[in-house]
C-alpha cells in the first residue's frame, strides 16, 4: 500500500477518560498497560490505535459493546480528543488544526451518519437533506438541486414532500444517508446506522449501501457489532477489544488466520464460503482450458457456488486487471463448502 493510497491513517491514538490521563502517558518508554490504566482510575476507551483507510474502500471497525469503536470514530473525526497520538487525513494531521479548521472540515468534506437518525422533524425530506449545504452558506436553488439529486440516489424520490413522522425506519434511514451524502464528503463515517432497524429492513439497507457504494466509490469507515454484516460490506475489517485493535485484514484472512483466539472465538460462526473468494482457492491458468464462464477473483464462494457446481466445466477467474488468473471447478468449491481448505489457501493467494 503505497502512501497515495492512504485518505486516513491514524498512529498510536490514545483516548483515556478520568483525571491525570495525559500525565500517565507522558515520558514513557512503554505504554500503559490496562491493569495500569485502570489502577490509575482510568478508563481506557482507545488504546495505541493503529490503522490506515485506503483510497475508496469500506473499513469497518468492529467489536462488541464498551470495546471503543465508537470512541475510535469520534476521534478520527475530531467529535471527541484524543489523549494523544497522530491522525492524518489527506496527509494534514487533524490534531493540529485549529477549532475552526475542524469545523470546516467537518462540513465540507466529511459524512456522518448514526445509529439514531436525528432528523428535524419540522423539515421535510428535501429540507432534512438541504439543511447541511444551508448551514455552509449554499443558496437555496443549488441546496435544493442537490438535495433532490440525492434523494434520487437513495431511492426517496416522490417522497421529497414527505416529513419524517410518514416515513419507515428504512426510509428514515435514507434520508440520513442522503443528508450525509449532500455535502459530497471526501470521507464517510457511519457509526452502526442500520442497528435499530429489523431484520429485514436492515438487509435492505445494505444492499442499498452496497448499491451506492458501487456508484460513489467513497472512503467509508464503517462502525458495527455485527460479524454477518460486517463481511457483507468490508474490504477490510479491525476487531477491538478493551479499546485496543487486535487484527485488522479482509474477512477471510481474519475468518482463516485469526491472530489469537479472541479473534478465532469471534469469528468461528462463520462459514468459510461467505469469506473465501475465488481467487483464494484458484488453480493456475491454463490456456486453452475449456471454460463454462468466467467469475471474479473477489466473488465468494457461497454466491457462485451453485453456478460452478452445476457447470461440469471450470471457470475462468478474473482478476481486478480483467486478466484470466486462474481456473476453479466444482471440486475446489466442494472442499470450501464441506471444510476441506486449509490455511495454505490463503498464503497461496496471497503469493499470486
Amino acid at each position: 500500500m503505497s502512501q497515495s493510497d492512504i485518505k486516513l491513517s491514524c498512529r498510536g491514538v490514545w483516548k483515556l477518560f478520568g483525571n491525570g490521563a495525559e500525565a500517565l502517558l507522558k515520558d514513557r518508554s512503554t505504554p500503559p498497560n490496562l491493569d495500569e490504566i485502570n489502577a490509575a482510575g482510568l478508563i481506557g476507551a482507545v488504546r495505541d490505535a493503529d490503522l490506515d483507510v485506503r483510497q475508496g474502500e469500506i473499513f469497518i471497525i468492529m467489536g462488541l459493546s464498551g470495546s471503543g469503536k465508537s470512541t475510535l470514530v469520534r476521534c478520527l473525526s475530531r467529535l471527541i480528543e484524543p489523549t494523544a497520538g497522530q491522525i492524518l487525513f489527506d496527509g494534514q494531521d487533524l490534531l493540529r488544526a485549529s477549532d475552526l479548521e475542524m469545523i470546516e472540515i467537518r462540513r465540507h468534506r466529511m459524512g456522518m451518519v448514526f445509529q439514531h437518525f436525528a432528523l428535524l422533524p419540522h423539515l421535510t425530506v428535501l429540507g432534512n437533506v438541504a439543511f447541511p449545504l444551508e448551514v455552509q452558506g449554499v443558496d437555496r436553488k443549488s441546496r435544493e438541486e442537490r438535495a433532490r439529486r440525492v434523494i434520487e440516489l437513495v431511492g426517496l424520490e416522490g417522497r421529497e414532500a414527505y416529513y419524517p413522522r410518514e416515513l419507515s425506519g428504512g426510509q428514515q434511514q435514507r434520508v440520513g444517508i442522503a443528508r450525509s451524502l449532500a455535502v459530497e464528503p471526501d470521507i464517510w463515517f457511519l457509526d452502526e446506522p442500520f442497528s435499530a432497524l429489523d431484520p429485514l429492513i436492515r438487509r435492505e439497507m445494505q444492499d442499498e449501501f452496497i448499491r451506492l457504494q458501487s456508484v460513489l466509490k467513497k472512503t467509508i469507515v464503517f462502525i458495527t457489532h455485527d460479524f454477518d454484516e460486517a463481511i457483507r460490506l468490508a474490504d477490510r475489517i479491525a476487531i477491538m477489544k478493551d479499546g485496543a485493535i487486535i487484527q485488522t485484514g479482509t474477512p477471510e484472512e481474519l475468518v482463516l488466520a485469526p491472530a489469537t483466539d479472541y479473534v478465532a472465538e469471534f469469528t468461528h460462526h462463520i462459514p468459510r464460503a461467505k469469506v473465501m473468494t475465488a481467487g483464494s482457492v484458484m488453480s493456475a491458468w491454463r490456456e486453452g482450458a475449456d471454460i463454462a464462464g468466467e467469475v471474479k477473483a473477489a466473488d465468494r464462494i457461497g454466491d457462485i457456488a451453485d453456478q460452478v457446481e452445476s457447470a461440469g466445466r471450470p471457470f475462468a477467474v478474473i482478476d481486478a486487471d480483467g486478466n484470466r488468473a486462474g481456473l476453479i471447478d466444482a471440486r475446489a468449491v466442494i472442499d470450501v463448502l464441506v471444510g476441506r481448505t486449509g490455511h495454505h489457501d490463503l498464503t497461496a493467494n496471497e503469493a499470486g
